[in-house]
């Protein structure tokens, strides 16, 4: 597999590839950062140009996941990998908890230790579960969401794509977040969020509008 990325949360999706034992043929990808190594703690290479990148693809494994958190940079990283021939693949710690019933994750999404799903919880494409944040039952979560850690999201409640949700914030029963929407640490959500916005505080409230997104 490739990994987009070799700082931050690269190193996040390489423990959970160690968890499931999957290092072999282990790649990562950094064309930015001019003091990344050429080898990632002294074992996995990394990756600066995107003909090495098609050429992986072809020769040795079409899997790549993205090691970076911004869900926008992420939803363009997945579609310039795509181009080059990789095939976007998702990484679940074995240490996550998966409801038993009619759980969906999305192709690329990256889940770490002690997440849980519960059953009829669905989970977008390319997006980010932290350490110890709850699904529960039924919850919908649209693609490239960064969830933080100690997040809850309980019963029903609906999160729009490209959303930020911050470390240890509850969204209350049948709550409806839009898209492109950030929300502060430790925020409860106690009322349906629109489209476009930063909400903060316990109760969460507006306190920033952003511009749409644009693709």
């Amino acid at each position: 597999m490739l990994v987009i990325g070799a700082k931050g949360f690269a190193k996040e999706v390489l423990e959970v590839l160690h968890q499931s034992n999957q290092l072999e043929n282990l790649v990562f990808y950094d064309d930015v950062n001019v003091d990344i190594p050429e080898e990632l703690f002294r074992q996995f290479p990394v990756m600066k140009s995107e003909d090495v990148a098609a050429n992986y693809f072809k020769t040795v494994s079409c899997k790549f996941s993205i090691g970076i958190g911004n869900p926008v940079l992420r939803k363009k990283l997945y579609d310039r990998f795509v181009t080059l021939g990789g095939e976007f693949t998702s990484t679940i710690s074995p240490l996550a908890t998966i409801g038993s019933f009619d759980v969906k994750i999305g192709d690329g999404s990256n889940v770490l230790s002690g997440a849980v799903f519960s059953n009829g919880s669905e989970l977008g494409k390319g997006c980010i579960v932290y350490y110890n944040s709850i699904i529960t039952h039924d919850c919908i979560v649209g693609d490239f969401v960064e969830i933080s850690p100690g997040v809850i999201l309980l019963g029903r409640s609906t999160i729009g794509s490209y959303s930020q949700i911050g470390a240890n914030t509850t969204i209350l029963p049948d709550i409806k977040v839009g898209k492109n929407v950030i929300i502060g640490s430790g925020s409860v959500v106690t009322k349906d969020l629109p489209d476009n916005c930063v909400a903060v505080g316990v109760p969460a409230k507006i306190i920033k509008a952003l511009s749409p997104l644009e693709f």
